[in-house]
């Protein structure tokens, strides 16, 4: 399994960016994704997480503004960002959870168990 994100940019603060994320590996409707943001300051972060059944969550400071999605006919998550602020900028990365994870979990790194490398999202 093998995760590739894609979408980073740089932006200016209001404009919209959409991150994806493709899995090159089976199974992949099955898996609980995540998207995490990680500066060089702050610990790793869950930003939204989608499972397989297509249930959402959103961390507080995304929530209204970036909506997660998949399509698992692409072996593809998405993360359509709104409003950007500078306080997004960081590195984005994607996750895969290949076993079911509760949902007071959805936001912890440790319940993931393959990351991509990131995408950098930069918001001036």
């Amino acid at each position: 399994v093998q995760l590739v994100e894609s979408g980073g940019d740089s932006v200016q603060a209001g404009g919209s960016l959409r991150l994806s994320c493709t899995d090159s590996g089976r199974g992949f409707s099955h898996y609980c994704m995540g998207w995490f943001r990680q500066t060089r300051v702050n610990e790793r972060a869950g930003v939204a997480s989608i499972d397989s059944a297509g249930a959402t969550s959103y961390g507080d400071d995304v929530k209204g503004r970036f909506t997660i999605s998949r399509d698992n006919a692409k072996n593809t998550v998405y993360l359509q960002m709104n409003s950007l602020k500078p306080e997004d900028t960081a590195m984005y990365y994607c996750a895969l959870a290949a076993s079911p994870i509760r949902v007071s979990d959805e936001f912890r790194p440790s319940a993931y168990n393959v990351w991509g490398r990131g995408t950098q999202v930069t918001v001036s």
